[in-house]
């Protein structure tokens, strides 16, 4: 089912950007937020203070996550942009909690991803309230000449990205787009978007899931070998080793496997990141 009209495409083809869009009703959403709050009990610590590597690739380990990035209504949603054929690259909370300093700084999301062509996009499904108070993302526009710009990786203090990954080259933020979101709407973002976040001034947490999707014909293009999940259509190309759908929540063997998925996408990050240094001459 089409979810976007060919204005909508045009405009996210120049821009790198599409919102609001609604996936889910808001009681949806508030159910979602309640399942994760279940799920930190179990690891013990919510997400913004557990170890990294539970906010990320959830999908392999939790049956909700993995429902949710299988969600009709988001793939349709996708498939307006990227076609049938299409495959979860990585998904990762992003949770800010009120009155935290907790951001990111301007950045693109295929700099250390190590993925051509640049066809990869991000659905960001809010699960609360993600308004401008609350530290919604903020998106230039790309005006249709979009490319790689040069980064570092800054490790930023209070930097929601590990890396603190930062634009380092002059960027033009004379005109930034807040993508304030309710809860159960997404927003979609191209690869190449330049995007920040500021501090949740709010009095709730800020709570999204960004889904990284692929076509089948994006291809990694470092070392490794790189695991993903088919959702819709057919891995055709074969670029990725298929990932099982979990048995439950947090089971052993899920657990394990996503242990391995999670090494491995850090890995490629770490060769990706390197590359890009020695790309752009930064210094060590």
């Amino acid at each position: 089912m089409k979810m976007i009209t060919k204005e909508q495409r045009q405009s996210y083809i120049r821009d790198g950007f599409l919102f609001p869009i609604r996936v889910m009703s808001t009681e949806a959403a508030h159910q979602g937020l309640a399942k994760l709050e279940n799920m930190e009990a179990r690891i013990g610590a919510p997400l913004s203070k557990a170890d990294m590597k539970w906010r990320s690739g959830a999908y392999v380990y939790s049956s909700w996550v993995n429902a949710l990035v299988r969600d009709p209504s988001i793939l349709d949603l996708v498939e307006d942009v990227i076609g049938p054929d299409i495959l979860v690259y990585w998904s990762t909370f992003f949770v800010k909690e009120p009155g935290t300093p907790s951001f990111t700084a301007w950045h693109q999301d295929a700099t250390y991803f190590g993925l051509d062509p640049f066809h990869h996009v991000t659905a960001w499904v809010a699960l609360t309230e993600a308004s401008e108070l609350a530290g919604c993302m903020d998106v230039l526009s790309g005006q249709g000449k979009a490319r790689q710009m040069h980064h570092a990786a800054l490790r930023l203090a209070n930097s929601i990205n590990a890396a603190g990954q930062t634009i380092v080259e002059p960027i033009d933020e004379s005109n930034p787009v807040a993508m304030s979101l309710h809860a159960g709407e997404a927003s979609l973002h191209n690869t190449l978007c330049i995007h920040r976040s500021a501090p949740n001034r709010a009095d709730h947490r800020r709570v999204g899931l960004g889904i990284s999707y692929v076509p089948a014909h994006v291809r990694p293009t470092g070392s490794f070998r790189m695991p993903a999940l088919l959702v819709r259509g057919e891995n055709r190309y074969g670029y990725y080793d298929l990932l099982p759908d979990p048995a439950g929540e947090l089971e052993p063997a899920d657990v394990a496997l996503h242990e391995q998925t999670y090494k491995r996408f850090r890995e490629n990050y770490y060769e990706q990141e390197a590359l890009h240094d020695k790309r752009y001459g930064n210094a060590k």
